[in-house]
């Protein structure tokens, strides 16, 4: 594994120092090998690697290239790695998400288009206290990332659309279980809403954080 961290490092060090940009081919394997001073199979070792998180793209036939090295595309392997976490650790990405969502909200305040907010106006009137649980679960979570894209930060978009398959459950578990939970949900995304239209950035803060430790307050009680 020595060996192949080596690879590792220094193949990430081509990219950081500008040498290989977004889209570049790497030289074929012996050259690049010979290059790095490194044994073909630790070099092909750690593309391998550098392919699982998306920083390099393996065509047969053809070459290995650098990415995109978007922030979407490399968040993917957070994507990943949620899905593996079992239940147990479900309040710790509500923990993350109380981190950064409230922050998030205070941010799309600031900056929030009027269509953005139009189309967020809309998810919010769509929904109705009778909606059955599915419907409020895809709701709240296109509400939330309209917040995220509304805040400009792409990076934070990611960051959320990898946290939130982990919390998915547990919305629908709170949906089912708990009195009150669409009436509850529809009345602080008008909140969180109204603060953001009149830029009011301290109290969308506020109703975010509301929003997201009531859910995970229940879920404290209920497990």
């Amino acid at each position: 594994m020595a060996l192949t961290d080596e690879a590792i490092v220094k193949i990430k060090g081509m990219i950081t120092s500008g040498e290989l940009g977004p889209g570049d081919r790497l030289p074929k394997e012996a050259d690049l090998a010979a290059r790095l001073g490194l044994s073909r199979n630790s070099l092909r070792e750690a593309v391998k690697a550098l392919t699982l998180v998306n920083v390099l793209d393996v065509r047969h036939g053809d070459g290995t290239y650098v990415t995109s090295l978007d922030s979407a595309h490399l968040l993917d392997a957070l994507s990943f790695m949620v899905d593996l976490h079992q239940d147990d650790s479900v309040l710790q990405f509500f923990e993350v998400r109380r981190l950064l969502e409230p922050g998030v909200a205070a941010l799309a305040a600031t900056r929030i288009s009027k269509e953005q907010l139009a189309d967020l106006r809309l998810l919010t009137s769509d929904l109705t206290a009778s909606a059955p649980v599915d419907e409020l679960v895809a709701n709240d979570l296109r509400f939330h990332r309209g917040i995220a894209e509304a805040s400009g930060n792409s990076v934070v978009c990611s960051l959320l659309d990898g946290i939130s398959g982990a919390t998915q459950r547990a919305r629908i578990w709170r949906g089912v279980t708990q009195a009150g939970a669409v009436e509850r949900t529809l009345a602080e995304h008008t909140a969180i809403l109204d603060a953001i239209e009149i830029g009011d950035a301290d109290a969308a803060r506020a109703w975010m954080t509301a929003h997201i430790a009531g859910v995970e307050n229940w879920l404290r009680k209920a497990r």
